[in-house]
């Protein structure tokens, strides 16, 4: 893997640094990801969080049962017409995911250089000495020397929270292990990793499989989190599963890549998936730690060049109990904006934060903030060199757009699409300006009622950097005559108005299809 030199505009003025943000109607063209659950699944914190910034909901089955997460849900889609503000549904799968059980919930101490032993036997009470866990074939994966790291689940890798482990030996299904810290476990559920270490387990397990059969297909899901993808068949075989399951055949599928299996696998992935996730809270445990950020840039440069969603997580664990970020913190976040990431992931954060509103708040200014400094020049001309000549029809309109609308200053772009891959090739080379996606719905049909076809489309560039969706009105087509053409860009450049994108005299770039052609045009909006 080879990665790219810093982006950042030259020179920065040092005056600048101490002038106030602007308030925007878009916090910022990054995304953020926000993880519902027991500290911000209330219709009230739920709203907070959209106004802030949050566009993508992720619900994650590593906990809690499907009634609950359904309640959630109904919050969220209250929430959502309560502020006007569209927001997507991503499933997290639990896949190979490995647990200590607690079934007392009582607080267990361990103390550095004792010895613990994890045993496949979860009748046991878990103790200072035993801890059972949910998997038999750990003692067959492991040998003599291994690290295993347990913490409370969605661990913050505190070491007042979470044990570092040192494999001493193997007993029949046991696995005796020396602690290499002190720490105190609290709670019902541990995380268990093993680093390095090939657990043979399925990537979608038979409880993944039955959550998004029922409760993904009923929820219509925008995004399935693949948690531990570490090959691209991995992705066909989930793929394959979600095209038999009615809607979800249109699903998004974001590879999570959580280990060494996933990075070496890395580009095979990419090309199967339709966005990935960089988890950075498993890989630190698996990669050394001088590693995780070359990793990072190498990682989020090849989705750049693909044209694919990159997710960033574990950025500002510290705002689980605290209302600022840590000066490290602030930095990784504008880093990864800088590294070319999509989307921001908050989990612990706002699952279980005592701050979720002002997490996504402080996370979206600081996002803001990198994308002014955002060496759009030198990205656009890396992204032409490497797709290289001659370009798709597409991708020529797609930069054609962009470059124009940057030599003309315009303050939006808009695109008609119907699919959503002409806005999304151009979100790939990264306008300094919002683009304005209007999905024209389509009517399909089953011989035995009509439906519109493009709430997907619209909800699912809520993850795309500097892209913004609205959906027109279905009685246009996306290839229709000039005169409905203009009556949709009335309404777009109206919705562009009202919220405070476009004004009188701006120049805007409108890219759509006319007939069999794709144009590109300059407009200057008049009093």
């Amino acid at each position: 893997m080879h990665s790219s030199h810093l982006l950042l505009e030259e020179p920065i003025r040092m005056a600048s640094i101490l002038e106030p943000s602007k308030a925007s109607f878009f916090p910022a063209m990054t995304k953020i990801v926000g993880t519902l659950g027991p500290k911000s699944r209330s219709v009230e914190v739920i709203s907070g969080c959209l106004k802030a910034g949050m566009s993508v909901a992720r619900l994650d089955f590593s906990w809690h049962d499907p009634d609950y997460h359904q309640q959630t849900l109904e919050n969220l889609k209250a929430a959502v017409k309560a502020t006007k503000k569209l927001c997507a549904v991503m499933l997290d799968t639990v896949g190979p995911e490995l647990q200590v059980v607690n079934k007392s919930e009582k607080a267990i101490s361990l103390e550095a250089d004792a010895t613990v032993v994890l045993t496949p036997d979860e009748g046991q009470e878990a103790s200072s000495e035993l801890l059972p866990i949910n998997f038999d074939g750990l003692s067959k994966a492991v040998k003599k020397g291994d690290t295993i790291f347990i913490g409370q689940y969605l661990f913050t890798g505190s070491e007042t929270t979470s044990v570092w482990l040192e494999v001493s030996e193997v007993k029949g299904d046991d696995v005796v292990c020396v602690i290499k810290n002190s720490a105190t476990l609290t709670g019902s559920l541990f995380t268990l990793h093993a680093s390095q270490i090939r657990i043979e387990l399925p990537t979608i397990s038979d409880k993944d499989k039955e959550v998004i059969s029922s409760w993904g297909v009923k929820n219509k899901i925008d995004f399935l989190s693949l948690s531990y993808t570490r090959y691209a068949e991995d992705v066909r075989q989930a793929r394959e599963f979600l095209s038999k399951l009615g809607d979800l055949y249109q699903t998004q599928i974001f590879a999570k890549i959580e280990n060494i299996e996933g990075l070496n696998h890395f580009d095979e992935i990419l090309q199967e998936a339709d966005g990935i996730i960089l988890s950075r809270g498993n890989l630190g445990i698996d990669l050394p730690p001088e590693k995780v950020f070359l990793f990072q840039k190498a990682a989020l440069y090849k989705c750049n060049m693909a044209g694919k969603p990159a997710v960033v997580t574990r950025v500002v664990d510290s705002m689980t109990d605290n209302l600022r970020p840590t000066r490290a913190e602030a930095t990784d976040v504008a880093n990864a904006v800088l590294d070319g990431s999509d989307a921001i992931l908050l989990g612990a954060e706002t699952l279980r934060g005592l701050y979720p509103v002002e997490t996504i708040s402080i996370v979206g200014k600081i996002c803001a903030e990198a994308e002014k400094v955002f060496n759009q020049d030198l990205y656009f001309k890396k992204t032409v060199k490497f797709v290289g000549e001659p370009m798709t029809h597409l991708e020529s309109i797609a930069s054609t757009a962009v470059r124009a609308a940057i030599k003309v200053k315009a303050s939006v772009i808009i695109c008609f699409t119907s699919s959503g891959r002409a806005a999304r090739l151009i979100a790939k080379y990264r306008p300094t300006m919002p683009v304005l996606s209007v999905v024209i719905p389509r009517l399909k049909t089953n011989q035995l009622r009509w439906s519109f076809s493009g709430a997907f489309e619209a909800r699912q560039s809520l993850i795309v950097r500097g892209l913004f969706p609205m959906l027109a009105d279905p009685r246009h087509a996306a290839e229709s005559t000039s005169a409905t053409n203009e009556s949709v860009l009335k309404v777009a450049l109206d919705h562009g108005k009202a919220s405070g994108v476009v004004k009188s005299h701006d120049r805007v770039v409108v890219c759509q299809k006319v007939g069999d052609a794709s144009v590109v045009k300059i407009i200057e909006l008049e009093d």
